[in-house]
Protein backbone atom coordinates (compact mmCIF):
# COMPACT_ATOMS: atom_id res chain seq x y z
CA UNK A 1 0.00 0.00 0.00
CA UNK A 2 1.40 3.51 -0.72
CA UNK A 3 1.61 5.72 2.10
CA UNK A 4 1.36 9.58 1.35
CA UNK A 5 4.49 11.63 2.30
CA UNK A 6 4.48 12.84 5.61
CA UNK A 7 5.23 16.51 4.54
CA UNK A 8 1.34 16.85 3.02
CA UNK A 9 0.14 15.07 5.16
CA UNK A 10 1.54 17.86 7.84
CA UNK A 11 0.94 20.22 5.56
CA UNK A 12 -2.82 19.49 4.48
CA UNK A 13 -3.67 19.08 8.03
CA UNK A 14 -2.42 22.28 9.24
CA UNK A 15 -4.43 23.82 6.22
CA UNK A 16 -7.18 21.64 6.92
CA UNK A 17 -7.72 23.23 10.60
CA UNK A 18 -6.65 26.76 9.66
CA UNK A 19 -10.15 26.66 7.31
CA UNK A 20 -11.76 24.77 10.07
CA UNK A 21 -11.33 28.05 12.41
CA UNK A 22 -11.85 30.47 10.27
CA UNK A 23 -14.95 28.84 9.17
CA UNK A 24 -15.99 28.25 12.62
CA UNK A 25 -15.82 32.04 12.93
CA UNK A 26 -17.48 33.33 9.93
CA UNK A 27 -19.75 30.47 9.48
CA UNK A 28 -21.99 33.43 6.81
CA UNK A 29 -19.45 33.11 4.20
CA UNK A 30 -19.57 31.39 1.19
CA UNK A 31 -16.00 31.52 0.06
CA UNK A 32 -14.87 30.74 3.32
CA UNK A 33 -17.10 27.32 3.61
CA UNK A 34 -16.09 26.67 0.19
CA UNK A 35 -12.06 27.13 1.00
CA UNK A 36 -12.89 24.75 4.35
CA UNK A 37 -14.71 22.21 1.99
CA UNK A 38 -11.91 21.91 -0.44
CA UNK A 39 -9.54 21.47 2.32
CA UNK A 40 -11.35 18.61 3.80
CA UNK A 41 -11.94 17.06 0.05
CA UNK A 42 -7.84 17.26 -0.84
CA UNK A 43 -7.51 15.64 2.98
CA UNK A 44 -10.18 12.42 2.53
CA UNK A 45 -8.26 11.93 -0.76
CA UNK A 46 -4.98 11.82 0.64
CA UNK A 47 -5.85 9.36 3.63
CA UNK A 48 -7.99 7.34 1.72
CA UNK A 49 -11.59 8.36 3.80
CA UNK A 50 -14.79 9.68 2.98
CA UNK A 51 -15.39 12.35 5.78
CA UNK A 52 -13.53 15.09 6.19
CA UNK A 53 -13.40 14.76 10.41
CA UNK A 54 -12.15 10.61 9.59
CA UNK A 55 -9.43 12.36 7.35
CA UNK A 56 -8.37 14.57 9.56
CA UNK A 57 -8.22 12.24 12.64
CA UNK A 58 -6.31 9.71 10.23
CA UNK A 59 -3.94 11.96 9.47
CA UNK A 60 -3.55 12.85 12.89
CA UNK A 61 -2.85 8.75 13.73
CA UNK A 62 -0.88 8.75 10.62
CA UNK A 63 1.48 11.65 11.97
CA UNK A 64 1.77 10.35 15.74
CA UNK A 65 2.70 6.67 14.26
CA UNK A 66 5.48 8.66 12.44
CA UNK A 67 7.01 10.51 14.72
CA UNK A 68 7.22 7.58 17.39
CA UNK A 69 8.91 5.10 15.03
CA UNK A 70 11.64 7.28 13.04
CA UNK A 71 12.93 5.04 9.70
CA UNK A 72 16.13 5.02 10.73
CA UNK A 73 18.52 5.29 7.19
CA UNK A 74 21.55 3.99 6.71
CA UNK A 75 24.49 6.49 6.07
CA UNK A 76 27.79 5.92 5.98
CA UNK A 77 28.78 6.82 9.72
CA UNK A 78 26.17 3.97 10.31
CA UNK A 79 27.09 1.09 8.66
CA UNK A 80 30.53 -1.64 9.61
CA UNK A 81 33.32 -0.31 8.58
CA UNK A 82 33.88 -3.29 6.46
CA UNK A 83 30.83 -2.37 4.26
CA UNK A 84 31.53 1.22 3.27
CA UNK A 85 33.08 1.34 -0.03
CA UNK A 86 31.89 -1.48 -1.37
CA UNK A 87 28.78 -1.76 -3.36
CA UNK A 88 25.52 -3.35 -2.29
CA UNK A 89 25.18 -7.31 -3.30
CA UNK A 90 22.44 -7.84 -6.23
CA UNK A 91 19.49 -9.39 -4.72
CA UNK A 92 17.52 -12.09 -6.99
CA UNK A 93 14.12 -12.07 -6.25
CA UNK A 94 12.59 -15.21 -7.93
CA UNK A 95 8.57 -15.48 -8.57
CA UNK A 96 6.71 -18.59 -8.74
CA UNK A 97 5.80 -19.15 -12.03
CA UNK A 98 2.27 -19.07 -12.27
CA UNK A 99 0.31 -20.24 -15.44
CA UNK A 100 -1.99 -17.45 -17.02
CA UNK A 101 -5.37 -17.99 -18.43
CA UNK A 102 -7.92 -15.99 -20.12
CA UNK A 103 -11.44 -15.93 -18.48
CA UNK A 104 -12.53 -15.98 -22.07
CA UNK A 105 -11.14 -19.67 -23.14
CA UNK A 106 -13.06 -21.56 -19.94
Amino acid sequence: MLLPAKAEVARQLRRYRAWERVMLAAPDDRTVRATFEDSGYTLCVLMGKRCAREAADAAERYLRAHQAAPVQELTERSRPAAAVGRRPQAVECRTPAVERRSPAGR
